[in-house]
């Protein structure tokens, strides 16, 4: 069944384009049936840079505790702040 798509407009603003979504799907655009999978193996998540001063006894503990895990003491601090949040 060849059903003839569709384009995606230029869209003003958000709202244009919210309503234009609420109203179209993107079977109206694509067709998925000839789509391939896409692999993009060298992307990396966008992080930004901060600075967090801590205690000087706090720092010399989490990076006692990031050697006993054999992980550096960034890496340690950022998962126990993304585990802390998903408990939320």
């Amino acid at each position: 069944m060849n059903k003839e798509r569709g384009t995606v407009p230029v869209f003003r603003n958000e709202e244009e384009e919210r309503v234009f979504w609420e109203n179209h799907g993107s079977e109206d655009i694509v067709d998925w049936e000839q789509a391939a999978q896409a692999r993009f193996p060298n992307l990396k998540p966008s992080t930004k840079s901060i600075s967090l001063r801590l205690p000087v006894d706090l720092l010399d503990r989490i990076k006692i505790a990031a050697n006993k895990r054999d992980v550096s003491y960034q890496s340690l601090i950022k998962f126990w702040l993304s585990e802390k949040l998903d408990e939320r």
